[in-house]
């Protein structure tokens, strides 16, 4: 699904200035200033106007409690929340545990969200973008305790969590593309 929004200003103004050179009277500098505010005032209202209409609402799911938790389930989890993000057809993705880490009180489940665009004349794609998402397991939590979950976008350091954040394809296709790059810039 592909959402576009695009914003129009009611009125164009013409603005002209001058070169360094011309002095400007002080009554321009008023009129400038005025124009200056009018200009400003006007795309604060077409911003305000245009969150104001977007209906999006982050999406997330019912995550699994730590007694109902599996490795298996949670990765389920993952591909379940996945399937709520916004993204064109064309993307394809692949979720696997990658790592268990124990840490003193908990159990951190790291899994890979491997996304790319296969065509007909490369089914392998190229290039790739991972998201890797951590499903921290407390032990000294009642099983009926939800468990913690966040995400990352490989080469980034923001983290995210479930619900807060809206996905954005842009982030993996600018992945891929960067990789793209490099690697037609290295001649192996």
């Amino acid at each position: 699904m592909n959402k576009t929004k695009s914003v129009r200003f009611q009125e164009t103004i013409d603005v002209y200035i001058c070169p360094s050179d011309d002095t400007i009277d002080t009554e321009d500098d008023g009129d400038l200033s005025e124009l200056a505010l009018d200009l400003a005032e006007s795309a604060i209202t077409a911003a305000i106007k245009t969150v104001e209409e977007d209906e999006y609402t982050v999406k997330d799911i019912n995550w699994i409690t730590h007694g109902e938790f599996t490795a298996e389930r949670g990765r389920k989890q993952i591909e379940e929340f996945v399937l709520t993000w916004e993204y064109q057809d064309r993307w394809v993705h692949y979720t696997k545990l990658i790592e268990t880490k124990d840490v003193v009180h908990s159990l951190h489940y790291i899994y890979s969200v491997r996304w790319s665009v296969p065509t007909a004349n490369t089914p392998t794609a190229l290039g790739s973008a991972s998201a890797y998402f951590t499903i921290k397991f407390n032990k000294n939590k009642p099983p009926d305790a939800p468990v913690d979950v966040s995400f990352i976008f490989e080469g980034q350091s923001l983290v995210h969590r479930p619900g807060k954040t809206r996905f954005r394809e842009k982030w993996t296709r600018d992945l891929v593309e960067a990789k793209h790059i490099l690697m037609e810039s290295n001649p192996f």
